[in-house]
């Protein structure tokens, strides 16, 4: 048994497949950097790592989860969403504490993910929200 304590953080990696997707995802990045203390990285066009389509990741902490999970079920414009802890554990964290909001897209080159590694820092923000969640 893993304890809750082994997650430092969580990512949501917000997929997009084509003009009209991309252009919802990005509104959907605003609304996110305008609520939510969260590290958004950058906007992937093309595929990178083990994600099957174009994307871009937002690092948030362990407090938020309660707030920010429900809110992007609620306001994802039926993009396919990832949701996993990070643990150190990347293969593990991306294909068995994962969750999926939406359609569930393919890991792809799974076993190029470590297994075991350093966490992650925890995410500092890179936005400064302007209003209440």
């Amino acid at each position: 048994m893993t304890p809750i304590s082994a997650i430092s953080s969580y990512h949501a990696h917000i997929y997009f497949n084509g003009p009209e997707q991309r252009a919802a995802a990005l509104a959907l990045r605003e609304r996110i950097a305008e609520r939510f203390a969260v590290q958004l990285g950058r906007v992937h066009e093309a595929l990178v790592g083990p994600h099957a389509r174009p994307m871009y990741q937002v690092a948030f902490s362990t407090g938020l989860f309660s707030h920010f999970v429900p809110w992007l079920m609620l306001n994802r414009q039926d993009l396919a969403v990832l949701v996993h802890p990070d643990t150190g554990h990347a293969r593990g964290d991306h294909l068995r504490h994962a969750l999926w909001l939406g359609e569930t897209l393919p890991i792809l080159h799974a076993d190029m993910l470590p297994e075991d590694g350093g966490l992650d820092a925890p995410p500092v923000a890179n936005t400064t929200p302007s209003l209440e969640p």
